[in-house]
């Protein structure tokens, strides 16, 4: 009686199996549109490689990749609605030094945690920064600018994008190592610290290529120095600040990568790198880089946490020992 009775319970239980609608199955990564957050307004350097970059992946993803700007607050903005979007691989998010590194000790409290709140994808591209004075300057070598600096401390003007950018801590830097002191002015973007510079309005300026790159070659504005650790490939007869003034291991640029919400799968995330290496390693896109002025910069989770470990260890004490806030 006892196997009759098991017998009709495994008969019904099969025949209620049968009624129920199969369970879809877990969908495939990704089965919608990707957000790529940009910190930036539209127009700008961020915003043109994410551009860029986005319409690659998105072949690649088969999905849209859609560019959403989120501008302010020295990229807080966008970093905070980042960290607290879903962690599912939908939102991605355009991340620099002034993101990761220098917005750590440039402001008292944020919106966001650099290291809890998310996690590396890939890197994508850097802009090499240079020392840069107009047409018409007396000074013809970066040896002879920095002499006049160190001669008369404080009282060379010399512009940047703003306070807190890579271009004024790269600035600071060279001060601090080559013995001077630059008189800091800071403008609100490259373009009009270029246009001034162009104009005789200020004598000197720390330019990043993608801005300055067509007045660089052609020679309207000239380039003492490169802040990279070998010569632009594009402009190989500028020396480097390292060769020039015999400082060791300096090096500064602008850097950009991807990252996403920390508690994203890390499946999702592999998807994500191995896809976003691929399209900075298409050669059309590579070609597009370099045409603009950047330089492509490759590398997963592992290169971008090692290359974090090194910006944090050689800026967040100089802007600290400075005293520099954007609060």
């Amino acid at each position: 009686m006892k196997d009759i009775t098991l017998g009709r319970r495994a008969l019904l239980g099969a025949g209620l199996a049968a009624a129920l609608p199969a369970m879809p199955a877990l969908a495939a990564y990704p089965d919608k549109p990707v957000r790529w957050i940009v910190a930036y307004a539209a127009g700008g350097g961020t915003d043109t490689l994410a551009r860029l970059v986005g319409a690659n992946l998105s072949t690649r993803l088969g999905q849209p990749v859609v560019i959403e700007n989120r501008p302010g607050g020295a990229t807080n903005v966008g970093a905070e609605f980042t960290a607290k979007s879903p962690p599912d691989g939908y939102t991605i998010m355009t991340a620099d030094n002034g993101t990761l590194v220098f917005n750590t000790a440039l402001f008292h409290r944020l919106p966001y945690d650099p290291v809890k709140d998310f996690r590396p994808v890939g890197l994508m591209a850097r802009f090499p920064l240079f020392l840069a004075v107009g047409e018409k300057a007396p000074a013809n070598t970066v040896q002879a600018l920095m002499e006049k600096v160190k001669a008369q401390p404080g009282t060379v003007d010399c512009a940047t994008p703003g306070i807190g950018s890579p271009h004024h801590l790269a600035m600071e830097r060279l001060a601090r190592e080559a013995g001077g002191r630059f008189n800091h002015v800071p403008y609100r973007g490259a373009a009009p610290a270029l246009n001034d510079l162009i104009a005789g309005n200020i004598p000197m300026m720390v330019l990043d290529y993608p801005s300055g790159a067509e007045y660089l070659r052609t020679g309207k504005v000239k380039a003492l120095a490169v802040m990279s650790a070998s010569p632009l490939e594009d402009l190989p007869s500028v020396p480097t600040i390292q060769g020039a003034l015999g400082l060791r291991g300096f090096e500064a640029f602008a850097w950009q990568g991807v990252v996403a919400p920390r508690a994203t799968p890390d499946a999702v995330v592999a998807h994500l790198t191995r896809e976003l290496d691929a399209s900075v390693r298409d050669p059309g896109v590579r070609a597009r880089m370099q045409q603009i002025g950047l330089e492509p910069l490759t590398g997963g989770p592992a290169e971008f946490e090692a290359l974090l470990e090194r910006e944090r260890t050689t800026w967040l004490p100089l802007i600290r020992d400075l005293k520099i806030t954007l609060d």
